[in-house]
């Protein structure tokens, strides 16, 4: 096992120890055993190479809409419908068999007749009841798997989006993308969906039944209800359709400045702006409000409309249709049954009310996250990828110039070549675009023009995976995850030992540190590591940095934010972990500049001064200015000043 970096009893392994531990390249049997390794090679088995197949997230190609959800389980949706079906035939035959019941049964006083009506009237309850258990299990196992697809889909477009996506989108309407929406849309397809195809299917049914029993009286009855539901459901579906779409605006926002203010909260507290902000928030949640309540005024006027043509409906069948029965041309049973098929006629018209704001909710819903799904990436996997064979760590610039998407270049015409195995350093004042260099290398952005490559293989090439997996980054402020030790540093390697595990926390100095925690390496990190030190934050990620055996290591700005004596000691852990590996530092200060075998000084989006420290010190340029205000503060005892503050 390696020991911290340094001398005495926690001095390191020989070189050639760190190179196999550190996973570098093998450096060959000594030759006084190439005879015994020859003969132990001969005894091992063949063993053929491991199958296995990856499927690599693809952007989606069509649109989502609610015939999408269903296409990878159209048999499921086919046989739900079914049961939907009979269902709703079974709860629409207690009217005909009124009817059976009164003319064939009462009217006539054939006891038989009323008998067989009640006895098929009993049958078909029992078959109702069942289909509509089977129904509602099916569909509702049915509408949960959908939404489990679209749950995975939806994070997995998250996860696949690049850098400059996340900057441009809060994460609080990422995050009502992923809980409102989606709950909104799981609503429409468990319950809204289902009971909408019920009440159209009875509306259906009912319509040919009346026209069965009188044409005339049918006619009558749409003629009078038709044209004042249909004006009123046009308007209804313009005025809900713009309200809901803003309702789910508005609980984005809600959930946006939520996020923040969890976030910023002990800014919030030590600026005393608890209650500014708490009136910000009223505003937003306000604004919510008045979302909702156009919505339900919406609805308050056109439920009791329906309602109220619905009633006078009835009066006017019951008036006509009692006309037809003195008049001989329809039986008591006849009119008895109608009456009733009117009021269920009515009833999944206004149960489609209901379900109407249930699908306005879900299609906006349905509308967002379609939005989000049908945004490419802007870091595309080309098709013709290739694995990137195992890097040695030759990293070349060739005439890139970059720019955050429609402002002003950050990079211009960049020209670089960095060395195998060198430790190459970026310093520059704030903006001047090391960061970038750092985001080009691990191909979080592409560049507008030029390219960037490791081993002579544009990265625009390869793929993205085989890419990430031989780099290591650890940024300034290093995010620990909710979680132990252990999860957190085995976050680039899930599949790391024990005996690895254990290796990396004590190759980054921290094995004391974690011995003397209650439950060890699997002490809990609470989110972001709150429960740390600033130091030692830094230190776990470089822990899970060193765990996945990187070939190239970029460290940006790794140091800038910690005391010195936190920066002191992971120098020190530097020294080790950059042994044997390309190494790019993006510089926050020279003290680690200085360690770097070159240096790139970068002022305006290009490198104005290039070569080692000496080199640039004999230049007595711009770096030489850095370095002799960061010595004269240094000697007089004062603050040390960043390359920042000295430009």
């Amino acid at each position: 096992m390696m020991g911290a970096p340094g001398g005495g009893p926690f001095a390191g392994p020989s070189a050639t120890q760190s190179s196999a531990s550190a996973g570098l390249p093998f450096a060959g049997v000594p030759s006084e055993m190439q005879d015994g390794a020859s003969e132990i090679l001969k005894k091992e088995p063949v063993h053929p190479d491991p199958v296995f197949s990856f499927h690599r997230l693809v952007h989606r190609s069509s649109r989502l809409n609610l015939r999408s959800l269903f296409e990878n389980r159209r048999a499921a949706a086919l046989w739900g419908l079914f049961l939907l079906a009979v269902e709703t035939i079974t709860a629409l035959l207690g009217p005909v068999l009124t009817q059976q019941g009164i003319d064939n049964g009462v009217m006539r006083q054939d006891r038989a007749s009323l008998y067989r009506a009640v006895t098929l009237f009993a049958a078909i309850i029992v078959l109702n009841a069942i289909t509509s258990f089977l129904r509602q299990r099916w569909n509702g196992t049915l509408g949960e798997n959908i939404m489990y697809d679209v749950r995975l889909e939806l994070f997995s477009h998250f996860q696949r989006m690049g850098l400059d996506w996340y900057t441009s989108e809060k994460s609080g309407v990422l995050l009502s993308r992923m809980t409102s929406d989606v709950e909104a849309l799981t609503l429409l397809v468990n319950e809204g969906f289902v009971n909408l195809v019920i009440q159209a299917l009875t509306v259906s049914i009912v319509t040919a039944v009346l026209f069965s029993y009188n044409p005339l009286l049918a006619i009558l009855l749409l003629a009078l209800v038709l044209p004042p539901l249909v004006v009123m459901t046009l308007w209804f579906r313009s005025v809900s359709e713009r309200g809901y779409s803003d309702v789910r605006d508005r609980i984005a926002g809600v959930l946006a400045d939520l996020s923040e203010n969890l976030a910023g909260v002990r800014v919030i507290a030590a600026l005393n702006r608890r209650r500014q902000n708490a009136e910000s928030h009223r505003n937003v949640v306000g604004a919510y409000l008045d979302a909702n309540l156009y919505t339900a005024r919406a609805g308050a006027i056109y439920g009791p409309s329906t309602e109220g043509i619905g009633i006078a409906a009835q009066a006017i069948v019951l008036l006509v249709g009692g006309w037809m029965v003195v008049d001989g041309s329809l039986q008591v049973g006849e009119l008895t049954a109608f009456v009733l098929f009117v009021n269920t006629f009515f009833a999944p018209i206004q149960q489609m009310v209901q379900l109407y704001n249930t699908y306005q909710q879900g299609q906006s819903g349905l509308t967002k996250i379609g939005d989000i799904l049908a945004t490419p990436p802007s870091i595309l996997e080309s098709e013709t990828a290739i694995p990137l064979r195992p890097i040695q760590g030759q990293i070349e610039f060739k005439s890139v110039t970059f720019a955050y998407g429609d402002g002003p270049d950050v990079l211009q015409d960049i020209n670089l070549s960095i060395n195998e195995g060198e430790t190459f350093a970026f310093v520059g004042p704030t903006g001047a675009g090391k960061s970038t260099i750092a985001k080009l290398i691990t191909r979080f952005y592409d560049p507008i023009s030029g390219s960037v490559s490791i081993d002579g293989q544009d990265l625009r090439d390869v793929q993205i995976e085989s890419l990430r997996t031989q780099l290591g980054v650890v940024p300034q402020e290093p995010f620990l995850f909710h979680g132990t030790i252990r999860d957190n540093v085995a976050f680039a390697k899930s599949d790391a030992s024990e005996e690895e595990l254990e290796e990396a926390i004590a190759h980054v100095g921290l094995r004391e540190t974690v011995d003397q925690l209650t439950d060890g390496i699997n002490t809990l990190v609470h989110e972001r590591g709150v429960s740390l030190s600033a130091g030692e934050r830094q230190l776990l990620a470089l822990a899970r940095a060193f765990i996945s055996r990187p070939r190239v290591l970029v460290l940006d700005e790794a140091t800038s934010s910690l005391d010195l004596r936190s920066e002191a000691q992971i120098e020190n852990v530097l020294d080790g972990l950059l042994e044997g590996r390309t190494a790019i530092l993006i510089a926050h200060r020279l003290a680690t500049a200085m360690k770097a075998d070159r240096i790139a000084v970068i002022d305006k989006g290009q490198i104005i001064e290039l070569g080692s420290h000496d080199e640039l010190i004999g230049l007595g340029g711009r770096y030489s200015e850095m370095f002799d205000t960061w010595s004269s503060h240094s000697e007089s005892g004062g603050p040390q000043p960043t390359d920042s503050q000295s430009d």
